[in-house]
């Protein structure tokens, strides 16, 4: 089989990419994580349009910038910071993990440039898979187990949604609503507010503006649902931030916030 993609092409939290296989793998088993020491120092989450409903009750969400643009959680305000674990990544209270979390340390990705079908790889570097006793089994006479087929439909699950959010994403761009985003927090005695900039987020002056059958057009195909959670989201900013400064991680007087979105 195939060598695992390059490194310098992995995707956010992975270190390696390594193809599951049952002649290789044959005595693997995956253990489950109790905490995401990876999560501890991540302050923005890929997340896909199927999660958004789930996530504007917690976290705001926002979109990176750039020419391809990607729907994030902000599970924090700033650089380092995840107000909803602690520093071993265990969380803190009831909260809602993007499945983007969730998926790791497995993934489908193309392992060569030429290939035509994902493959299921994992993380060799996780800690999460290996020869490990008490661990779920990945194979079971060279075949996948019932923890493999249900470790796959999540991962097939996923690149589904992916594909359907970046379907949106597209629609978004062409509909003209983004802009370059800002949110304020004012904390009482201070003369200035907090300002965070560094992402794209839904004009709601360009939104109110919409032709009735551009509305109706967002309405019937599910994309002003989704709009609207983006926006409802985002009276959550100053909520994140009283949580960051409640666990000592909030930025002090003089001091300039990093960009939500690096």
């Amino acid at each position: 089989m195939a060598s695992a993609a390059p490194a310098n092409q992995l995707p956010l939290f992975y270190k390696g990419l390594e193809p599951l296989s049952s002649s290789v793998h044959s005595n693997f088993s995956t253990r489950a994580a109790e905490s995401a020491p990876f999560l501890a120092a991540t302050h923005a989450i890929p997340v896909t349009v199927d999660e958004f409903v789930s996530v504007q009750r917690f976290c705001p969400i926002v979109f990176s910038v750039g020419d391809n643009p990607v729907p994030l959680a902000l599970m924090g305000l700033n650089e380092g910071v995840n107000v909803f674990v602690d520093n071993d990544g265990k969380l803190l209270a009831d909260a809602y993990v993007p499945a983007y979390v969730r998926r790791y340390p497995f993934m489908l990705a193309r392992i060569r440039a030429d290939a035509d079908e994902l493959s299921l790889c994992f993380d060799p570097e996780s800690g999460l898979v290996g020869e490990y006793e008490g661990g779920n089994p990945l194979f079971a006479d060279g075949q996948p187990t019932e923890t493999t087929q249900a470790i796959l439909k999540f991962c097939e699950e996923f690149e589904m949604s992916a594909q359907r959010t970046n379907a949106f994403m597209q629609e978004l761009q062409k509909s003209g609503l983004l802009i370059d985003g800002e949110a304020a927090v004012q904390v009482a005695g201070q003369e200035q507010p907090f300002i965070y900039r560094g992402f794209q987020m839904v004009a709601e002056e360009k939104l109110r503006e919409l032709r009735g059958d551009e509305l109706r057009r967002m309405n019937q195909n599910g994309m002003l649902m989704l709009v609207m959670a983006h926006v409802f989201s985002l009276q959550l900013v100053p909520e994140i931030f009283s949580k960051q400064v409640q666990q000592g991680k909030g930025p002090q007087v003089g001091f300039t916030p990093e960009p939500a979105i690096a």
